[in-house]
């Protein structure tokens, strides 16, 4: 029986600045750091790569999980930072805020970008920016 989901993971070129920005701007919490040397057969099976190695953290925001992922074996290719929400795979991650304008305006004095301010929205707002990877990260609050 299926519970539902855990978590999603991002990879990035710099762990530690991500880590960094998912703490200080979102409040998540550190729940596991982890990570395998090049040589692990069962890695390898598991991501589908040779030879991998890669350094990882777990994060936690309320009831939800982010694992960040820097890999340092096989050589990754280099993300598009601007890359269009329309792209296949992973497009966004949300994360619920109880007000969207007053943490938009708190992020974006910190430094993250945003495609527009909160628009409103079936009775909320929502708004997408990116972190330092050029991950879209949406602002979700429900309306009343």
């Amino acid at each position: 029986m299926l519970r539902g989901f855990h978590h999603a993971a991002i990879s990035t070129p710099d762990l530690e600045r991500s880590v960094r920005f998912y703490r200080e701007l979102f409040g998540c919490t550190v729940v596991r750091e982890f990570g395998w040397p090049a040589g692990i057969p069962e890695a390898d099976a598991l991501t589908g790569l040779q030879n991998s190695a890669a350094r990882a953290v777990m994060l936690k925001l309320g009831d939800s999980h982010l694992e960040i992922f820097e890999f340092s074996s096989p050589t990754p290719r280099p993300g598009d930072p601007q890359r269009p929400a329309c792209d296949h795979g992973i497009s966004h991650i949300c994360v619920e805020v109880r007000d969207s304008h007053a943490e938009y305006a708190r992020l974006a004095a910190a430094g993250m970008t945003f495609h527009a301010p909160p628009q409103a929205q079936d009775g909320g707002f929502v708004t997408y920016g990116r972190d330092p990877d050029g991950n879209i990260v949406e602002l979700l609050e429900f309306g009343a």
